[in-house]
């Protein structure tokens, strides 16, 4: 499944900055008229749900924000509202900090762990059994978990972000009656609490959205274990099943990541073209770059792979990005060619723009590889955006099936764009672009379908065994 500017700000919903009257109305009001004149899915939602829906849900927003007490309850509610439009490619982030609900002290200082680090680490490597204390990570930060009477105390080891320091608490596990509840702070601080904290096999803790794995003590593994080190593996891998089998897993297609997946193509390509069957395991990749998969495509080839083109929606917030483009371009003719775009869209305000004059491109290659002849790829619910445009592209051959359950759906309007209010406190990330299917094939909330519905008597942990199983049939 990433910048903050912190202020300490009063509790109030209502004082000055840059000379703006800066409230939770106003900015909603902000995010609402941005949203709605520059937003390439708004329309189609509203032509879909109708005016009257979008007027309802604009009065109980309205009604909600009055009662609001401060910017995290201004953001949730600001949150709520852009849901009604569609779950992914779109968001409202809370720039400023908060100091209503985010673990400060009426000093504004943040609570700290009160133990000495070093000989925390040392009384951690001499535990014998697994239960919640250890160093845990979750990227970026590494975590001690430290038992203080019936409860647990979280705190940062190591941290990738400047908002977070050793020492400080970023989580805390606390019994209730006879339950345990939890609390983790956000990267902005703001909480996120939970119930049922609790571990999954030996070396992995679950606490409400965020899984950690166990750093120390390593406990030995199970076939959990086994599982999420599939699942949380932060690199793509490529590994032999079986003779007849490879499995190539694909955490990420951030751009990042492309010399890492096609190093492992490239080091493996000898022994995919030699294997019958290859199992690609893009479970919670939640999208990127197109550009990571290119080098996969050739071996799943086997007839044309069609591409729906995308249209932009023209204004002079949307098109600057264009004019972003061409001033940070490497070369003249990058810049010439963002130049031509931004004139293009320039001259349609108003309108949906092609600005690559196609409706649909085609990608053809020489070869047809006789292997691998079966392909299975496994998807999850957390799969979006370029993932799914990687499995649109996939399934076109013959040789592709997919196994799961229906991907994430975000992927009908993209291109994200973002601005910041105007008083600097909230930064709404919308889409720029809407593709050529719309209306006629809706993706977005909806997600893709798989080849094989993997159903709830198959658990997670089994589906590379239940899929491998399939492939060598």
């Amino acid at each position: 499944m990433r910048f903050f500017v912190f202020i300490i700000l009063a509790l109030v919903l209502v004082y000055p900055a840059n000379g703006q009257n800066c409230n939770c109305k106003s900015n909603f009001e902000w995010m609402k008229k941005t949203f709605e004149e520059n937003d390439a899915g708004f329309q189609y939602i509203i032509d879909k749900k109708g005016q009257a829906a979008y007027n309802i849900h604009n009065q109980l927003i309205f009604e909600k924000i009055k009662e609001a007490k401060n910017l995290t309850d201004c953001s949730k509610l600001l949150s709520e509202w852009l849901k009604f439009f569609r779950s992914g490619h779109v968001g409202i982030q809370l720039m400023a900090k908060t100091a209503d609900n985010n673990g400060e002290n009426e000093k504004g200082e943040y609570e700290t762990f009160n133990g000495d680090i070093s000989q925390f680490k040392k009384y951690i490597d001499t535990k014998t059994e697994a239960d919640f204390e250890g160093i845990w990570e979750t990227s970026p930060y590494k975590i001690g978990i430290k038992k203080e009477g019936t409860n647990y105390i979280g705190f940062i080891i190591e941290s990738g972000v400047e908002s977070w320091k050793p020492g400080m608490v970023k989580l805390k596990i606390k019994q209730d009656n006879d339950k345990l509840v939890s609390t983790f702070y956000m990267r902005d601080h703001s909480i996120d609490k939970s119930e049922d904290p609790k571990l999954i096999g030996n070396n992995y803790l679950q606490i409400g959205q965020w899984e950690l794995k166990r750093l120390r003590p390593v406990f030995p593994p199970d076939s959990l274990d086994n599982y999420y080190e599939i699942i949380y593996a932060q690199d793509p891998y490529l590994k032999e099943l079986n003779a007849n089998t490879l499995y190539f897993r694909i955490p990420s297609f951030d751009g990042s990541e492309k010399t890492a997946i096609d190093s492992v193509i490239l080091a493996n390509k000898d022994k995919i073209l030699k294997t019958e069957n290859l199992i690609i395991d893009v479970r919670y990749n939640g999208g990127g770059n197109d550009d990571c998969y290119y080098e996969l495509l050739p071996f799943l080839y086997t007839n044309q792979i069609r591409t729906i083109g995308l249209e932009y929606l023209s204004t002079k917030q949307n098109n600057q990005r264009m004019l972003d483009f061409a001033a940070n371009a490497n070369n003249e003719k990058d810049k010439q060619s963002f130049k031509e775009k931004y004139d293009k869209l320039q001259s349609r305000l108003g309108e949906f723009v092609n600005v690559y004059d196609e409706a649909v491109s085609i990608r053809r290659y020489d070869t047809v590889y006789e292997y691998p002849k079966n392909v299975g790829i496994i998807v999850s619910k957390e799969c979006g955006s370029t993932t799914e445009q990687f499995l649109l592209d996939a399934k076109q051959s013959k040789k592709v099936k997919l196994f799961g359950v229906n991907t994430f759906g975000a992927i009908d309007f993209s291109n994200m764009y973002y601005v910041e209010s105007p008083c600097k406190e909230f930064r709404l990330g919308y889409c720029l672009t809407r593709r050529l299917w719309i209306p006629d094939l809706a993706i977005d909330n909806i997600g893709l379908q798989p080849d094989f519905y993997l159903d709830e008597s198959i658990p997670p942990y089994k589906w590379v065994e239940f899929v491998n199983k399939i492939l060598n049939q």
